[in-house]
């Protein structure tokens, strides 16, 4: 359902989304490097699968990686929202 890439594909995709959201996100980030990356490939799988399932685009489709960027700046904004109330 993720498309040709399968799901290694979207990890890598992930990772790199994570990374640019990270970077486009303004403020102080509560987390390291390596949960920033697992944010962002929790994201890009998400608006993946998502994107896909409501026909916003195909699975070789190149908007898929502004998605991607999209869900995990998603994703890293809630995080922050719920680890600055600890």
């Amino acid at each position: 359902m993720l498309g040709a890439h399968g799901i290694l594909g979207w990890i890598i995709i992930g990772g790199l989304a994570g990374a640019i959201a990270k970077a486009l996100m303004p403020g102080r980030d509560p987390s390291g490097c390596i949960i920033t990356i697992f944010l962002g490939i929790a994201g890009a799988v998400l608006a993946g699968y998502l994107g896909q399932m409501l026909n916003f685009y195909g699975p070789n489709d190149a908007v898929g990686f502004i998605g991607a960027i999209v869900g995990a700046f998603i994703i890293l904004f809630i995080y922050r929202l719920i680890a600055r109330r600890r």
